[in-house]
């Protein structure tokens, strides 16, 4: 019989996804933590959005933490492709 250990992320006695790993249920966790302390935030604008729409755009922005930081220090998520330069090959020379 084969044992197998998972974990699972419980939120108000919900059960909202299971992992395999111990550091992937940690950064769930931490997402919905994220996207939970969004919501206020989001709560306060003048936009008029109702509370799934707060619930999900927090959700979005919590799951797109890293991108978010990059564009609130001014950066830009646009990598400009950098042309590979082309490898020579050493060429056999065999002396005559």
């Amino acid at each position: 019989m084969a044992v197998v250990t998972q974990f699972v992320v419980v939120r108000e006695g919900v059960e909202k996804m299971t992992f395999t790993s111990k550091k992937e249920a940690d950064a769930y966790d931490k997402m919905l933590d994220i996207a939970d302390n969004l919501i206020p935030f989001l709560s306060k604008s003048e936009l008029e959005l109702d509370e799934r729409d707060v619930e999900k755009l927090s959700f979005f922005l919590a799951q797109n933490k890293d991108d978010l930081q990059i564009l609130l220090k001014g950066g830009s998520l646009t990598k400009k492709a950098t042309p590979k330069k082309a490898v020579k090959k050493p060429e056999n020379k065999e002396p005559k």
